[in-house]
C-alpha cells in the first residue's frame, strides 16, 4: 500500500502551536523530512520509534524530492514539515510540481503563520473598523525579485496593515521606501523568532524602528508589522465592529425595540 505525502505547516516555532491534524500525522509518520533551519526539532518529539527523520536545510531541492520518492516508493507514511503555513513563502510549488510529473500524490496541511502568532502573543487585533480593513502579506526584493508592480513602495500607499517577511536585514530601506505614506510616527512592531523561548518583540514608530532593530542584533527570523492598528492601546477611542451593536441586527439577532 502507498500513502499520499503530507506537506505539513508546522507553525511559528512553539510546538503546541501545530494544528491537530499535523501533529497526528507526525506521530504516524515512517518518514519524516524537516526544514531544519526553522521548524525546532522539539516538534519531532513523539514521532514514533524508528521513524525516519531528515533534515533539508543542507539539501537542494531534487535531493529533498529523492527523499520524498524514496519513501513513498517505499509504502511509508512520508510527511514534509515546513515552518509557519506551506502557503506562505513555503517553496512548496516547485516540490508538488516534481512529484506531479510523476504522479505522487499528495496533501496539504495548513499551518499557523508568524504573523498571526504575533498578533496573538502582542494580544493584538490586526483590522479595526475604520482604521485598517486590509492586512498585507509581502516581502522585500532581495535576492528573489518581486513582481512588477509589487514593490514596497507601492503596496505602502495603501496604508493598509503591513506585514513584511524576510525582509528584516534590510530594515533601513524598508523605512525609506514606507515612510512617504505612512509617516515617522506610524507604529511599528518587529517581531522575532514568535514562538520560541527567545522570542522578542521590538516596538518603536517608523521614526526609531531601524536604530532599534540594529541595537537588539535582529538580522533573521522576524517579521516586521506595521500600521495604525498598533496604536489601539494609546487611549485613544476606537470604533466599534457592527457584530456586536445592539442595533445592528442579523440573522441570528433581532434588534430590541424600546416598550
Amino acid at each position: 500500500m502507498k500513502y499520499p505525502i503530507h506537506f505539513v505547516g508546522a507553525g511559528p516555532g512553539d510546538p503546541e502551536l501545530i494544528t491537530v491534524k499535523g501533529r497526528r500525522l507526525l506521530e504516524e509518520a515512517d518518514r519524516i523530512v524537516y526544514a531544519g533551519s526553522l521548524v525546532p526539532e522539539t516538534l519531532l518529539k513523539g514521532c514514533r520509534a524508528g521513524a525516519r527523520i531528515h533534515n533539508s536545510a543542507p539539501l537542494t531541492l531534487e535531493e529533498t524530492h529523492a527523499l520524498l520518492r524514496e519513501g513513498y516508493l517505499g509504502g511509508e507514511r512520508v510527511v514534509r514539515l515546513h515552518t509557519g503555513d506551506p502557503a506562505l513563502y513555503g517553496a512548496i510549488q516547485e516540490q508538488m510540481e516534481l512529484l506531479d510529473r510523476e504522479a505522487i500524490p499528495y496533501a496539504v496541511v495548513p499551518g499557523v503563520s508568524a504573523v498571526f502568532a504575533a498578533a496573538a502573543a502582542l494580544t493584538q487585533e490586526l483590522t479595526l473598523p475604520e482604521v485598517s480593513q486590509t492586512v498585507i502579506l509581502t516581502r522585500m526584493a532581495g535576492r528573489t525579485p518581486v513582481p512588477e508592480g509589487e514593490d514596497l513602495r507601492s503596496l505602502a500607499a495603501h496604508r493598509a496593515t503591513l506585514v513584511i517577511y524576510l525582509s528584516v536585514q534590510q530594515i533601513e530601506k524598508l523605512v525609506e521606501e514606507i515612510v512617504p505614506s505612512y509617516g515617522r510616527e506610524t507604529p511599528v512592531v518587529v517581531a522575532y523568532r514568535v514562538g520560541w523561548p527567545d522570542q522578542r518583540m521590538v516596538k518603536g514608530t517608523l521614526g526609531d524602528i531601524a536604530e532599534k532593530v540594529k541595537e537588539s542584533g535582529i538580522s533573521r527570523q522576524a517579521i516586521i508589522m506595521v500600521g495604525e492598528v498598533f496604536n489601539a492601546r494609546t487611549g485613544k477611542e476606537l470604533k466599534k465592529s457592527k457584530l456586536y451593536d445592539e442595533s445592528f441586527e442579523h440573522g441570528f439577532r433581532k434588534v430590541q425595540l424600546p416598550a
